[in-house]
Protein backbone atom coordinates (compact mmCIF):
# COMPACT_ATOMS: atom_id res chain seq x y z
CA UNK A 1 0.00 0.00 0.00
CA UNK A 2 1.27 3.48 -0.92
CA UNK A 3 -0.39 6.38 0.88
CA UNK A 4 0.72 9.95 0.29
CA UNK A 5 -1.25 12.02 2.80
CA UNK A 6 -2.79 15.40 2.06
CA UNK A 7 -5.53 17.83 3.02
CA UNK A 8 -9.10 16.66 3.00
CA UNK A 9 -11.57 18.14 0.53
CA UNK A 10 -15.20 17.23 1.03
CA UNK A 11 -17.32 15.99 -1.87
CA UNK A 12 -21.05 16.43 -2.22
CA UNK A 13 -21.65 12.94 -0.81
CA UNK A 14 -19.56 13.66 2.29
CA UNK A 15 -16.60 11.61 1.08
CA UNK A 16 -13.26 13.37 1.32
CA UNK A 17 -10.78 13.64 -1.54
CA UNK A 18 -8.43 11.55 0.59
CA UNK A 19 -11.06 8.84 0.85
CA UNK A 20 -12.16 9.22 -2.75
CA UNK A 21 -8.79 8.65 -4.39
CA UNK A 22 -8.34 5.00 -3.59
CA UNK A 23 -6.89 3.47 -6.69
CA UNK A 24 -6.18 -0.23 -6.91
CA UNK A 25 -4.16 -2.37 -9.30
CA UNK A 26 -2.57 0.61 -11.01
CA UNK A 27 -1.44 -0.39 -14.49
CA UNK A 28 0.76 2.11 -16.21
CA UNK A 29 2.28 1.45 -19.56
CA UNK A 30 5.01 2.44 -21.99
CA UNK A 31 4.99 3.42 -25.63
CA UNK A 32 5.04 0.30 -27.78
CA UNK A 33 4.25 -0.71 -31.33
CA UNK A 34 5.33 2.62 -32.87
CA UNK A 35 4.21 1.53 -36.31
CA UNK A 36 0.65 1.09 -35.06
CA UNK A 37 0.68 4.43 -33.29
CA UNK A 38 2.03 6.24 -36.36
CA UNK A 39 -0.69 4.66 -38.48
CA UNK A 40 -3.28 5.71 -35.95
CA UNK A 41 -1.99 9.26 -35.88
CA UNK A 42 -2.07 9.40 -39.67
CA UNK A 43 -5.68 8.27 -39.58
CA UNK A 44 -6.57 10.93 -37.04
CA UNK A 45 -7.46 8.38 -34.39
CA UNK A 46 -4.72 9.07 -31.88
CA UNK A 47 -5.99 12.54 -31.04
CA UNK A 48 -9.64 11.49 -30.90
CA UNK A 49 -11.79 10.07 -28.14
CA UNK A 50 -12.21 6.67 -29.76
CA UNK A 51 -12.92 4.40 -26.84
CA UNK A 52 -14.92 1.46 -25.53
CA UNK A 53 -17.41 1.21 -22.68
CA UNK A 54 -17.79 -2.46 -21.77
CA UNK A 55 -20.88 -3.08 -19.63
CA UNK A 56 -21.06 -6.44 -17.89
CA UNK A 57 -24.55 -7.66 -16.97
CA UNK A 58 -23.25 -9.60 -14.01
CA UNK A 59 -24.65 -13.09 -13.50
CA UNK A 60 -25.88 -13.95 -16.99
CA UNK A 61 -28.75 -11.93 -18.55
CA UNK A 62 -31.85 -13.85 -19.77
CA UNK A 63 -32.03 -13.44 -23.54
CA UNK A 64 -35.68 -14.46 -23.79
CA UNK A 65 -36.78 -11.86 -21.21
CA UNK A 66 -34.87 -8.96 -22.76
CA UNK A 67 -34.36 -8.87 -26.52
CA UNK A 68 -35.44 -12.28 -27.86
CA UNK A 69 -38.92 -12.87 -26.49
CA UNK A 70 -40.89 -15.90 -27.62
CA UNK A 71 -44.56 -14.99 -27.12
CA UNK A 72 -45.79 -18.10 -28.93
CA UNK A 73 -43.80 -20.51 -26.78
CA UNK A 74 -45.45 -22.46 -23.94
CA UNK A 75 -45.95 -20.45 -20.76
CA UNK A 76 -43.14 -22.30 -18.96
CA UNK A 77 -40.79 -20.94 -21.63
CA UNK A 78 -42.09 -17.50 -22.53
CA UNK A 79 -42.48 -16.26 -18.96
CA UNK A 80 -44.24 -13.15 -17.70
CA UNK A 81 -43.18 -10.40 -20.07
CA UNK A 82 -44.73 -9.27 -23.33
CA UNK A 83 -42.86 -7.96 -26.37
CA UNK A 84 -43.30 -4.37 -27.47
CA UNK A 85 -42.61 -2.84 -30.86
CA UNK A 86 -39.58 -0.63 -31.31
CA UNK A 87 -38.73 2.33 -33.52
CA UNK A 88 -37.38 -0.17 -36.06
CA UNK A 89 -40.08 -1.98 -37.98
CA UNK A 90 -40.13 -5.70 -37.27
CA UNK A 91 -38.02 -5.58 -34.10
CA UNK A 92 -39.63 -6.25 -30.73
CA UNK A 93 -38.02 -6.35 -27.28
CA UNK A 94 -39.20 -6.63 -23.69
CA UNK A 95 -41.87 -4.36 -22.28
CA UNK A 96 -39.38 -3.54 -19.49
CA UNK A 97 -37.10 -1.78 -22.00
CA UNK A 98 -39.34 0.98 -23.42
CA UNK A 99 -36.57 3.57 -23.79
CA UNK A 100 -34.36 1.18 -25.73
CA UNK A 101 -37.38 0.36 -27.87
CA UNK A 102 -37.98 4.05 -28.61
CA UNK A 103 -34.32 4.48 -29.60
CA UNK A 104 -33.77 1.10 -31.25
CA UNK A 105 -32.11 2.79 -34.21
CA UNK A 106 -29.12 3.41 -31.94
CA UNK A 107 -28.69 -0.25 -30.96
CA UNK A 108 -27.79 -3.57 -32.52
CA UNK A 109 -29.44 -6.53 -30.79
CA UNK A 110 -27.37 -9.71 -30.90
CA UNK A 111 -29.66 -12.68 -30.30
CA UNK A 112 -27.22 -15.47 -31.15
CA UNK A 113 -24.15 -15.02 -28.95
CA UNK A 114 -22.45 -18.43 -28.68
CA UNK A 115 -19.22 -19.98 -27.41
CA UNK A 116 -19.61 -19.14 -23.73
CA UNK A 117 -17.01 -20.73 -21.48
CA UNK A 118 -19.69 -21.12 -18.83
CA UNK A 119 -17.57 -19.45 -16.13
CA UNK A 120 -19.26 -17.23 -13.58
CA UNK A 121 -17.11 -14.13 -14.10
CA UNK A 122 -16.56 -11.44 -16.71
CA UNK A 123 -13.23 -12.58 -18.16
CA UNK A 124 -14.59 -13.76 -21.51
CA UNK A 125 -16.55 -10.51 -21.80
CA UNK A 126 -13.32 -8.62 -21.11
CA UNK A 127 -11.03 -10.56 -23.44
CA UNK A 128 -12.97 -12.86 -25.78
CA UNK A 129 -10.95 -15.86 -24.54
CA UNK A 130 -11.45 -18.78 -22.19
CA UNK A 131 -9.53 -18.49 -18.93
CA UNK A 132 -7.46 -21.60 -19.72
CA UNK A 133 -6.08 -20.13 -22.96
CA UNK A 134 -2.28 -19.64 -22.52
CA UNK A 135 -2.74 -20.22 -18.79
CA UNK A 136 0.79 -21.63 -18.48
CA UNK A 137 2.28 -18.20 -19.24
CA UNK A 138 -0.25 -16.08 -17.38
CA UNK A 139 -3.32 -16.33 -19.57
CA UNK A 140 -4.75 -13.95 -22.15
CA UNK A 141 -4.99 -10.25 -21.32
CA UNK A 142 -8.20 -8.27 -21.21
CA UNK A 143 -8.89 -5.81 -24.00
CA UNK A 144 -8.24 -2.88 -21.69
CA UNK A 145 -4.83 -4.29 -20.75
CA UNK A 146 -4.01 -4.73 -24.43
CA UNK A 147 -4.93 -1.12 -25.12
CA UNK A 148 -2.67 -0.05 -22.26
CA UNK A 149 0.15 -1.96 -23.91
CA UNK A 150 -0.54 -0.41 -27.30
CA UNK A 151 -1.43 3.16 -26.44
CA UNK A 152 -0.31 4.32 -23.01
CA UNK A 153 2.63 6.66 -22.58
CA UNK A 154 4.56 7.28 -19.39
CA UNK A 155 3.57 10.95 -19.22
CA UNK A 156 -0.17 10.71 -19.67
CA UNK A 157 -2.43 12.21 -17.03
CA UNK A 158 -5.16 9.59 -17.29
CA UNK A 159 -4.80 5.81 -17.51
CA UNK A 160 -5.72 3.96 -20.67
CA UNK A 161 -7.91 1.42 -18.85
CA UNK A 162 -10.20 1.98 -15.86
CA UNK A 163 -12.12 -0.89 -14.29
CA UNK A 164 -15.26 0.15 -12.38
CA UNK A 165 -16.67 -3.38 -12.11
CA UNK A 166 -17.93 -4.66 -8.76
CA UNK A 167 -19.10 -8.00 -7.38
CA UNK A 168 -18.09 -11.17 -9.19
CA UNK A 169 -16.15 -9.43 -12.01
CA UNK A 170 -13.99 -7.56 -9.50
CA UNK A 171 -13.44 -10.35 -6.99
CA UNK A 172 -12.50 -12.77 -9.75
CA UNK A 173 -10.16 -10.24 -11.39
CA UNK A 174 -11.93 -10.44 -14.73
CA UNK A 175 -10.07 -7.45 -16.18
CA UNK A 176 -6.65 -8.99 -15.56
CA UNK A 177 -3.60 -8.32 -17.74
CA UNK A 178 -2.72 -11.98 -18.29
CA UNK A 179 0.68 -12.62 -19.82
CA UNK A 180 1.30 -8.88 -20.26
CA UNK A 181 2.11 -8.77 -16.57
CA UNK A 182 1.27 -6.50 -13.64
CA UNK A 183 2.46 -3.33 -15.39
CA UNK A 184 -0.72 -3.41 -17.51
CA UNK A 185 -3.35 -4.01 -14.86
CA UNK A 186 -6.32 -1.63 -14.91
CA UNK A 187 -6.71 1.36 -12.66
CA UNK A 188 -9.40 0.44 -10.15
CA UNK A 189 -10.93 3.36 -8.25
CA UNK A 190 -12.71 2.25 -5.10
CA UNK A 191 -16.31 3.22 -5.85
CA UNK A 192 -17.88 1.16 -3.07
CA UNK A 193 -18.85 4.30 -1.12
CA UNK A 194 -20.84 5.50 -4.12
CA UNK A 195 -22.35 2.23 -5.31
CA UNK A 196 -23.23 -0.48 -2.82
CA UNK A 197 -22.93 -4.02 -4.10
CA UNK A 198 -23.05 -6.57 -1.29
CA UNK A 199 -20.96 -9.66 -1.93
CA UNK A 200 -22.27 -13.19 -1.78
CA UNK A 201 -20.80 -15.19 1.17
CA UNK A 202 -18.49 -17.22 -1.06
CA UNK A 203 -17.13 -14.11 -2.75
CA UNK A 204 -16.36 -12.50 0.59
CA UNK A 205 -13.95 -15.35 1.19
CA UNK A 206 -12.44 -14.94 -2.27
CA UNK A 207 -11.93 -11.23 -1.69
CA UNK A 208 -10.36 -11.79 1.72
CA UNK A 209 -7.84 -14.16 0.17
CA UNK A 210 -6.74 -11.37 -2.19
CA UNK A 211 -5.51 -9.38 0.79
CA UNK A 212 -5.20 -5.59 0.88
CA UNK A 213 -2.45 -5.11 -1.68
CA UNK A 214 -4.86 -4.64 -4.55
CA UNK A 215 -5.88 -1.17 -3.31
CA UNK A 216 -3.63 1.88 -3.12
CA UNK A 217 -4.59 5.22 -1.61
CA UNK A 218 -3.12 8.16 -3.49
CA UNK A 219 -3.31 11.65 -2.01
CA UNK A 220 -0.61 14.27 -2.48
CA UNK A 221 1.07 15.60 0.67
CA UNK A 222 1.06 19.42 0.60
CA UNK A 223 4.71 19.47 1.73
CA UNK A 224 5.66 17.32 -1.29
CA UNK A 225 5.63 19.52 -4.37
CA UNK A 226 5.16 18.14 -7.85
CA UNK A 227 8.80 18.93 -8.64
CA UNK A 228 10.11 17.20 -5.51
CA UNK A 229 7.84 14.24 -6.18
CA UNK A 230 9.18 13.92 -9.72
CA UNK A 231 12.80 14.24 -8.57
CA UNK A 232 12.29 11.54 -5.95
CA UNK A 233 10.60 9.33 -8.49
CA UNK A 234 13.54 9.62 -10.86
CA UNK A 235 15.94 8.79 -8.02
CA UNK A 236 13.95 5.73 -7.00
CA UNK A 237 13.76 4.58 -10.60
CA UNK A 238 17.53 4.85 -10.94
CA UNK A 239 18.15 2.92 -7.74
CA UNK A 240 15.71 0.23 -8.78
CA UNK A 241 17.37 -0.43 -12.14
CA UNK A 242 19.89 -2.78 -10.52
CA UNK A 243 17.13 -4.81 -8.89
CA UNK A 244 15.08 -4.76 -12.09
CA UNK A 245 17.97 -6.26 -14.02
CA UNK A 246 17.84 -9.39 -11.87
CA UNK A 247 14.04 -9.53 -11.54
CA UNK A 248 12.26 -12.13 -13.66
CA UNK A 249 8.69 -11.67 -12.37
CA UNK A 250 7.98 -8.33 -14.00
CA UNK A 251 7.12 -6.74 -10.66
CA UNK A 252 10.03 -4.27 -10.73
CA UNK A 253 9.01 -3.02 -14.15
CA UNK A 254 5.43 -2.81 -12.93
CA UNK A 255 6.47 -0.75 -9.91
CA UNK A 256 8.50 1.64 -12.09
CA UNK A 257 5.49 2.19 -14.30
CA UNK A 258 3.16 2.36 -11.30
CA UNK A 259 5.24 5.07 -9.65
CA UNK A 260 5.40 7.23 -12.77
CA UNK A 261 1.69 6.90 -13.44
CA UNK A 262 0.91 7.67 -9.79
CA UNK A 263 2.93 10.88 -10.05
CA UNK A 264 1.13 11.91 -13.23
CA UNK A 265 -2.30 11.25 -11.77
CA UNK A 266 -1.52 13.02 -8.52
CA UNK A 267 -0.14 16.14 -10.16
CA UNK A 268 -2.74 16.32 -12.92
CA UNK A 269 -5.97 15.60 -11.06
CA UNK A 270 -7.68 14.50 -14.29
CA UNK A 271 -8.75 11.11 -12.96
CA UNK A 272 -10.06 12.52 -9.68
CA UNK A 273 -11.97 15.25 -11.50
CA UNK A 274 -13.59 12.73 -13.82
CA UNK A 275 -14.77 10.74 -10.81
CA UNK A 276 -16.09 13.78 -8.95
CA UNK A 277 -19.84 13.98 -9.50
CA UNK A 278 -19.88 17.36 -7.75
CA UNK A 279 -18.33 18.80 -10.91
CA UNK A 280 -21.22 17.57 -13.06
CA UNK A 281 -23.89 19.96 -14.29
CA UNK A 282 -27.14 19.35 -12.35
CA UNK A 283 -29.09 18.84 -15.57
CA UNK A 284 -26.71 16.06 -16.57
CA UNK A 285 -27.04 14.45 -13.16
CA UNK A 286 -30.80 14.51 -13.52
CA UNK A 287 -30.54 12.85 -16.92
CA UNK A 288 -28.74 9.84 -15.44
CA UNK A 289 -30.74 9.74 -12.21
CA UNK A 290 -33.03 6.74 -12.04
CA UNK A 291 -35.96 7.63 -9.84
CA UNK A 292 -38.76 5.52 -11.27
CA UNK A 293 -40.71 3.30 -8.93
CA UNK A 294 -40.35 -0.37 -9.80
CA UNK A 295 -42.63 -3.18 -8.77
CA UNK A 296 -39.91 -5.77 -8.61
CA UNK A 297 -37.80 -7.35 -5.92
CA UNK A 298 -34.32 -6.03 -5.29
CA UNK A 299 -31.94 -8.85 -4.44
CA UNK A 300 -29.55 -8.04 -1.62
CA UNK A 301 -26.75 -8.65 -4.14
CA UNK A 302 -28.14 -6.21 -6.71
CA UNK A 303 -27.11 -2.69 -7.52
CA UNK A 304 -29.29 0.14 -6.30
CA UNK A 305 -30.89 2.83 -8.47
CA UNK A 306 -27.79 5.03 -8.12
CA UNK A 307 -25.88 2.55 -10.33
CA UNK A 308 -26.89 4.45 -13.46
CA UNK A 309 -24.29 7.06 -12.46
CA UNK A 310 -21.60 4.49 -13.26
CA UNK A 311 -22.29 5.19 -16.91
CA UNK A 312 -21.91 8.91 -16.31
CA UNK A 313 -18.52 8.24 -14.71
CA UNK A 314 -17.58 6.13 -17.73
CA UNK A 315 -18.39 8.99 -20.10
CA UNK A 316 -16.44 11.46 -17.97
CA UNK A 317 -13.42 9.15 -17.82
CA UNK A 318 -13.36 8.89 -21.60
CA UNK A 319 -13.51 12.67 -21.88
CA UNK A 320 -10.48 12.73 -19.56
CA UNK A 321 -8.54 10.51 -21.98
CA UNK A 322 -9.31 6.95 -20.87
CA UNK A 323 -9.61 4.51 -23.78
CA UNK A 324 -11.49 1.65 -22.14
CA UNK A 325 -13.89 1.65 -19.19
CA UNK A 326 -15.46 -1.51 -17.78
CA UNK A 327 -18.66 -1.27 -15.75
CA UNK A 328 -20.89 -3.90 -14.17
CA UNK A 329 -24.56 -4.07 -13.20
CA UNK A 330 -25.85 -6.69 -10.78
CA UNK A 331 -27.55 -8.99 -10.37
CA UNK A 332 -28.69 -11.11 -13.29
CA UNK A 333 -28.00 -14.44 -11.58
CA UNK A 334 -31.72 -15.08 -11.26
CA UNK A 335 -31.88 -18.68 -10.06
CA UNK A 336 -34.81 -17.55 -7.93
CA UNK A 337 -37.63 -15.10 -8.64
CA UNK A 338 -36.37 -14.29 -12.11
CA UNK A 339 -39.31 -12.12 -13.16
CA UNK A 340 -39.68 -10.14 -9.95
CA UNK A 341 -35.96 -9.36 -9.90
CA UNK A 342 -35.93 -8.36 -13.56
CA UNK A 343 -38.78 -5.93 -12.89
CA UNK A 344 -36.33 -4.21 -10.58
CA UNK A 345 -33.10 -4.28 -12.59
CA UNK A 346 -34.20 -4.00 -16.24
CA UNK A 347 -35.84 -0.56 -15.94
CA UNK A 348 -32.57 0.69 -14.43
CA UNK A 349 -30.57 -0.73 -17.36
CA UNK A 350 -33.09 0.75 -19.78
CA UNK A 351 -32.76 4.20 -18.26
CA UNK A 352 -28.98 4.11 -17.91
CA UNK A 353 -28.27 3.02 -21.47
CA UNK A 354 -30.71 5.56 -22.86
CA UNK A 355 -29.10 8.35 -20.82
CA UNK A 356 -25.60 7.34 -21.90
CA UNK A 357 -26.43 7.14 -25.60
CA UNK A 358 -28.31 10.44 -25.55
CA UNK A 359 -25.49 12.14 -23.65
CA UNK A 360 -22.80 10.86 -26.00
CA UNK A 361 -24.78 11.90 -29.04
CA UNK A 362 -25.37 15.43 -27.76
CA UNK A 363 -21.65 15.78 -26.99
CA UNK A 364 -20.61 14.59 -30.43
CA UNK A 365 -18.97 11.47 -28.98
CA UNK A 366 -21.40 8.77 -30.07
CA UNK A 367 -19.58 7.76 -33.23
CA UNK A 368 -16.26 7.60 -31.39
CA UNK A 369 -17.36 5.56 -28.38
CA UNK A 370 -18.34 1.92 -28.82
CA UNK A 371 -20.71 0.45 -26.22
CA UNK A 372 -21.24 -3.23 -25.54
CA UNK A 373 -23.58 -4.68 -22.90
CA UNK A 374 -23.58 -8.45 -22.35
CA UNK A 375 -22.94 -11.26 -19.88
CA UNK A 376 -21.06 -14.47 -19.34
CA UNK A 377 -23.92 -16.67 -20.63
CA UNK A 378 -27.66 -16.73 -21.17
CA UNK A 379 -30.29 -18.38 -19.02
CA UNK A 380 -32.37 -21.51 -19.33
CA UNK A 381 -35.43 -21.32 -21.57
CA UNK A 382 -37.50 -23.40 -19.18
CA UNK A 383 -38.52 -21.77 -15.92
CA UNK A 384 -37.78 -23.72 -12.74
CA UNK A 385 -41.21 -24.22 -11.22
CA UNK A 386 -39.78 -24.64 -7.72
CA UNK A 387 -37.78 -21.40 -7.67
CA UNK A 388 -39.44 -19.31 -10.40
CA UNK A 389 -35.91 -18.83 -11.69
CA UNK A 390 -33.84 -19.40 -14.77
CA UNK A 391 -30.45 -21.08 -14.50
CA UNK A 392 -27.15 -20.82 -16.39
CA UNK A 393 -27.34 -21.48 -20.14
CA UNK A 394 -23.99 -21.24 -21.98
CA UNK A 395 -25.46 -22.48 -25.25
CA UNK A 396 -26.70 -19.05 -26.35
CA UNK A 397 -26.83 -15.55 -24.94
CA UNK A 398 -27.43 -11.95 -25.92
CA UNK A 399 -25.60 -8.69 -26.43
CA UNK A 400 -26.27 -5.04 -27.18
CA UNK A 401 -23.99 -2.82 -29.26
CA UNK A 402 -24.19 0.92 -29.84
CA UNK A 403 -22.10 3.83 -31.05
CA UNK A 404 -18.66 3.52 -32.59
CA UNK A 405 -19.92 4.50 -36.03
CA UNK A 406 -21.65 1.11 -36.37
CA UNK A 407 -24.71 0.48 -38.54
CA UNK A 408 -27.21 -0.10 -35.77
CA UNK A 409 -31.00 -0.38 -35.80
CA UNK A 410 -31.00 -4.12 -36.49
CA UNK A 411 -30.99 -7.56 -34.96
CA UNK A 412 -28.25 -10.12 -35.59
CA UNK A 413 -28.90 -13.82 -35.37
CA UNK A 414 -31.93 -16.02 -34.86
CA UNK A 415 -32.66 -18.61 -32.18
CA UNK A 416 -35.13 -21.48 -32.15
CA UNK A 417 -38.67 -21.12 -30.85
CA UNK A 418 -37.48 -21.46 -27.25
CA UNK A 419 -34.44 -19.15 -27.45
CA UNK A 420 -32.41 -22.24 -26.58
CA UNK A 421 -29.94 -22.40 -29.46
CA UNK A 422 -28.79 -20.26 -32.37
CA UNK A 423 -30.21 -21.46 -35.68
CA UNK A 424 -28.88 -18.61 -37.83
CA UNK A 425 -25.87 -16.30 -37.76
CA UNK A 426 -24.10 -17.47 -34.59
CA UNK A 427 -21.87 -14.73 -33.16
CA UNK A 428 -18.76 -15.58 -31.16
CA UNK A 429 -17.41 -13.43 -28.34
CA UNK A 430 -14.27 -12.89 -30.42
CA UNK A 431 -16.37 -11.57 -33.30
CA UNK A 432 -17.65 -8.85 -31.01
CA UNK A 433 -14.11 -8.03 -29.87
CA UNK A 434 -12.91 -7.96 -33.47
CA UNK A 435 -15.64 -5.39 -34.12
CA UNK A 436 -14.67 -3.30 -31.10
CA UNK A 437 -10.99 -3.35 -32.06
CA UNK A 438 -11.88 -2.37 -35.62
CA UNK A 439 -13.85 0.59 -34.31
CA UNK A 440 -10.62 1.70 -32.63
CA UNK A 441 -8.70 1.31 -35.90
CA UNK A 442 -6.99 -1.94 -34.91
CA UNK A 443 -6.90 -5.16 -36.94
CA UNK A 444 -6.95 -7.59 -34.02
CA UNK A 445 -5.94 -10.58 -36.13
CA UNK A 446 -3.03 -8.68 -37.65
CA UNK A 447 -1.46 -6.95 -34.62
CA UNK A 448 0.65 -8.85 -32.10
CA UNK A 449 2.05 -8.35 -28.62
CA UNK A 450 4.90 -10.43 -27.25
CA UNK A 451 4.26 -12.95 -24.50
CA UNK A 452 6.85 -13.61 -21.73
CA UNK A 453 8.66 -16.14 -23.92
CA UNK A 454 9.17 -13.52 -26.63
CA UNK A 455 6.66 -15.15 -28.93
CA UNK A 456 4.27 -12.75 -30.70
CA UNK A 457 0.60 -13.35 -29.91
CA UNK A 458 -2.18 -11.93 -32.06
CA UNK A 459 -4.68 -9.83 -30.14
CA UNK A 460 -7.29 -12.30 -31.35
CA UNK A 461 -6.49 -15.73 -32.78
CA UNK A 462 -9.89 -15.86 -34.50
CA UNK A 463 -12.95 -13.70 -34.94
CA UNK A 464 -14.23 -11.41 -37.66
CA UNK A 465 -15.78 -7.94 -37.34
CA UNK A 466 -19.54 -8.20 -37.69
CA UNK A 467 -20.15 -7.38 -41.35
CA UNK A 468 -23.66 -6.17 -40.60
CA UNK A 469 -22.29 -3.38 -38.42
CA UNK A 470 -19.05 -2.19 -40.05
Amino acid sequence: MLTIQGNKTQYCDGVSRRGFLTIGALGAAGLTLPELLRAEAAAGIGSSNKAVINIHLDGGPPQMDMIDLKPDAPVEIRGDFSPISTAVAGIQISELLPKLAANANDFAFIRSLVGSAGRHDAFQCQSGFHAKDLASIGGRPSMGAVLSKLYATAGQAAPTFVDLMQGRPLVRNSARPGFLGPAYQPFRPDISHLFTRQLEPGMKGELARLGTGHATSLVLNPQLSARRLTDRTQLLTGLDRIRRDVDSSGMMDAMDRFTQQAVNILTSGALADALDLEKVDPATLRRYQFSAETSGERSKYSDGPEATYKLLLARRLIEAGVRCVSVSFSDFDTHRNNFSRLRNVLPMIDHGLDALVTDLRERGMFDDVSIVAWGEFGRTPRIDTKTAGRHHWPRVGMGLLAGGGMRTGQTIGVTDRQAATAVSRPVQYKDVFATLYRNLGIDATGVTVDDPTGRPQYLLDSGTPLSELV
